[in-house]
């Protein structure tokens, strides 16, 4: 079989989300298939400006072609147009104006897709929002499986999106709760779909120890992990860690891993290390007493299932459905809706290390049973599967 996966950007430089999501599963999925990935030459997700040169390349043994973007976002005007669809009433032709802005613009990605669909068995098209899942889809739907990477936000409500979420002919989802949002909102429950998630890549050899001596880091700690931002719910969990601080005199530090985009609070007890190479993170995760994750929004959250891989807890924030959800069904995290309830938990959690090594536990069972790389790329081939034979 040979499998196309379309996504929005792609290259080794470009660290999370669904772009990354994308290149692991093309990349464990070429044991079973001829996968090729057709992408823009963008880089960055902000303005979608034409970076790689290159049109053809090879990216850990895989064909990328890059298609240029033919305008970039102005982001003045996304911004109107979104404040706009967001809250005004408007017609489906602004929801199109919306979408061509949100990017990145591509119409050559869509001709050739459209004009090579003989080529493929299969597209595989990540995130639903951005301009090529939409047309992509639409240009191929009955060789077009949608990975969604959806989250509880706002524009989700589109109506444009309504029709996208029932045209393909399956979908991948990262959660339960991503496949009952989006099945409740499009009526889609008819569209053959399966619960896959992704894996995640563990470093062979990483050390705490070192870690901690580069770092000069000591004593207990918890870590978040991520960009620092507030949709992530980063000044929330400021506000709420100085706040436990002060009101019970725990010795407790606050390790930060990733980049910021906010201003992080002057504190001797929060330490922000920026970006770290893969044996770092995983070294500063294994250290840390749990993890905190406070996002708001999430499909998946792929570091919350790099902390259960290592058998660390999670204090998660319960007003995003997916990882209260997780946590519950995983019985490896606790999760908050408020100062009081975070501040209960998380001392709960610190004061009993039972508590903590079993909740590690329970995560990495769920992990293994759920998340490991031969189960993700056994529900890919279970789901080619089931509509090849449909």
């Amino acid at each position: 079989m040979k499998a196309a996966f379309v996504v929005q950007r792609y290259g080794l430089d470009i660290n999370g989300g669904a772009e990354l999501h994308c290149r692991w599963v093309a990349e464990h999925m070429r044991k079973h298939w001829e996968t090729h990935v057709l992408t823009t030459r963008a880089r960055d997700y902000i303005t979608w400006k034409n970076h790689y040169p290159s049109r053809r390349e090879e990216v850990n043994g895989i064909q990328v072609l890059r298609f240029p973007v033919a305008r970039p976002r102005d982001p003045e005007r996304f911004g109107r147009l979104q404040r706009h669809i967001l809250g005004n009433e408007h017609s489906l032709q602004d929801e199109l104006e919306w979408l061509k802005e949100e990017g990145p613009h591509s119409p050559d990605l869509i001709e050739y897709i459209r004009t090579h669909e003989g080529s493929y068995d299969f597209f595989v098209f990540f995130s639903y929002r951005y301009y090529h899942s939409f047309w992509g889809v639409r240009a191929v739907p009955h060789k077009s499986i949608l990975v969604p990477t959806a989250e509880r936000d706002a524009v989700i409500h589109l109506h444009l999106f309504k029709d996208l979420f029932r045209a393909p002919r399956a979908l991948a989802y990262n959660s339960v709760e991503e496949r009952d949002m989006i099945q409740t909102l499009s009526g889609n429950a008819s569209v053959p779909c399966e619960v896959v998630g992704v894996g995640t890549e563990i470093p062979e050899a990483y050390s705490e120890a070192e870690f901690r001596s580069a770092y000069r880091l000591e004593g207990d700690y918890l870590i978040y992990i991520g960009r620092i931002d507030e949709n992530k719910g980063c000044r929330e969990l400021f506000d709420f860690f100085l706040r436990f601080k002060q009101e019970t005199g725990s010795a407790i530090r606050l390790v930060l891993v990733g980049s910021s985009v906010i201003k992080i609070p002057l504190h001797p007890d929060i330490v922000y290390l920026g970006f770290l190479s893969e044996q770092d993170k995983f070294a500063a995760l294994q250290g840390a007493l749990l993890m905190c994750m406070p996002s708001f929004y999430e499909s998946l959250s792929m570091v919350t299932l790099e902390a259960w891989a290592l058998g660390k807890p999670v204090l998660a924030n319960a007003r995003c459905d997916v990882l209260q959800g997780q946590s519950r069904r995983s019985r490896a995290g606790l999760y908050y809706g408020s100062y009081e309830e975070f501040r209960d938990a998380l001392r709960l959690m610190l004061a009993d290390k039972r508590l903590r090594e079993t909740m590690g536990a329970h995560g990495q069972r769920y992990f293994e049973d759920h998340y490991t790389w031969d189960a993700i790329e056994g529900k890919y081939l279970d789901l080619v599967r089931r509509v090849g034979e449909a």
